[in-house]
């Protein structure tokens, strides 16, 4: 069908990022909150140096899996959107709009909301004020709560400022992620190998078992952990939600999700085995800023607070990756009438969809206000439902489309990949319903609010 004198005029998203600034999206996506704000609360609960090794090993190999499966999802899908564009096809507009409005809240906003208070946390180093535990006003308790104090401030001032700059075009932002990346990475390299090298600590800390602050058995710990480890890797899936703006997309993809994951996964590695040796896990029990603390015991306080600041810099890359990619999803619903109108509208200048980067601004500075270890258990369960069911739709893909493009590294020893990441994500969400009622019952309220606005506001109806 022809296009239309309007539609040929319309702005549209440009394919402006190559290989390095995909990559960089996944790694800043990546490296974040995960690694610098997980581990304490894991050696309370886990209670052993190898269980935390072995929880974030366990995470690497469940990323990569995903990312392999996601890079031939990818390739035949090269538009913006992601797990919308896979679900749709594969399930239905209803369960392509779910995993979107999911996204909205725990898969971007939430996420976002989480990072910004880490980086509080970091500054805290220096302006004890910023502490989350030095929250002045709480309401409520669980995930329910509403803290209210500076360390909330400077994250929603931290988001907006972000916001604004990603509303000026992807290029523009693409140059200030390139450099934040090359910077957060250097601090991790660099905190890695000076802290093994030259760093006071001890490697006996890895044989220690400590009282653990969980009631769960070790396997339903080891599965709720896991959640909290897959926030972590949670961006190996980046670079598919700016398909539609990335070159070569059948070569690109792959490659980026695949770089992505991989260098991520051994930076994590490297963190936690440094983060162990500096520190008796005792001491790092439920230490949100671990990293600092790291440091400190590391090199002393003086260089602690130089490492606090590059990792509250490295932080930042974060929020701004994620400000980056999830209104790329909003935008490809709304432009299949999946979500709200204004979400599909282009600014002519900047080609940036404007209302759809606000929209996830003003929720996550909302978020802020949540508990922060409830959020992350919000966020696993509702970012492990949706990418099972995503890497579940590559099996029925290769069932049902006789020309589907195939990946070598998912044809070797099929279905194991894709099997495998179903079953481990099913486990996950089982264990984490039981352990951490209250907040998988909000991720699944999340769900069924979305079906039901799908069926009631958005849904086609037969005289449309």
């Amino acid at each position: 069908m022809p296009q239309t004198q309007s539609q040929i005029s319309r702005p549209g998203l440009l394919r402006q990022l190559g290989f390095f600034s995909a990559t960089a999206l996944v790694i800043s996506n990546m490296v974040g909150t995960g690694i610098f704000a997980t581990t304490g609360f894991m050696a309370g609960d886990l209670g052993s140096a190898a269980l935390i090794i072995a929880c974030w090993t366990a995470g690497a190999l469940f990323a990569f899996a995903g990312a392999l499966s996601y890079s031939e999802l990818g390739v035949n899908f090269p538009s913006s959107g992601g797990e919308y564009v896979y679900l749709t096809h594969a399930f239905g507009p209803e369960w392509g709009f779910m995993t979107g409005w999911v996204s909205f809240f725990a898969g971007f906003s939430a996420p976002i909301a989480v990072t910004a208070l880490a980086f509080t946390e970091y500054l805290s180093h220096f302006f004890p004020a910023l502490s989350q535990a030095n929250t002045p006003i709480v309401l409520g308790s669980g995930i329910l709560s509403l803290h209210l104090g500076p360390a909330q401030a400077v994250a929603c001032g931290l988001i907006a400022v972000l916001t604004v700059l990603n509303c000026l075009g992807v290029g523009f932002t693409a140059k200030i992620q390139n450099s934040l990346t090359v910077t957060k990475l250097c601090v991790i390299i660099g905190f890695v190998v000076l802290g093994l090298a030259f760093g006071t600590g001890s490697w006996s800390h890895f044989s220690q078992h400590i009282a653990r602050t969980s009631t769960a058995s070790l396997p339903a710990q080891f599965a709720i952990s896991l959640l909290w480890v897959m926030f972590g890797y949670s961006g190996w899936n980046a670079a598919t939600y700016v398909a539609e703006e990335v070159h070569r997309p059948e070569r690109t993809l792959p490659a980026a999700l695949a770089a992505g994951s991989a260098l991520v996964a051994v930076l994590y590695l490297g963190l936690n085995v440094v983060y162990i040796y500096s520190t008796p896990l005792e001491q790092m029990k439920g230490v949100i800023k671990v990293g600092a603390l790291s440091a400190s015991n590391l090199f002393g306080p003086g260089i602690a607070g130089v490492f606090s600041a590059l990792m509250a810099l490295s932080i930042v890359a974060t929020v701004n990756a994620e400000l980056t990619i999830g209104p790329r999803v909003y935008y490809a619903m709304a432009k299949n009438r999946a979500f709200f109108p204004a979400a599909a509208r282009v600014n002519p200048r900047y080609h940036t969809p404007v209302f759809a980067i606000l929209s996830q601004g003003l929720c996550a500075m909302a978020m802020t206000l949540t508990s922060f270890r409830d959020l992350l258990t919000y966020i696993g369960m509702s970012l492990t439902i949706f990418t099972v069911l995503s890497v579940a739709s590559l099996m029925v893909f290769r069932r049902r489309r006789p020309g589907w493009q195939r990946l070598r590294a998912i044809d070797f020893a099929y279905p194991l990949l894709p099997v495998s990441y179903i079953l481990v994500g099913a486990a996950m969400v089982i264990f984490g319903f039981k352990e951490a009622t209250v907040a998988s019952l909000t991720a699944f309220a999340t769900v069924g609010v979305g079906a039901l606005v799908y069926h009631f506001v958005l849904r086609p109806r037969p005289s449309e």
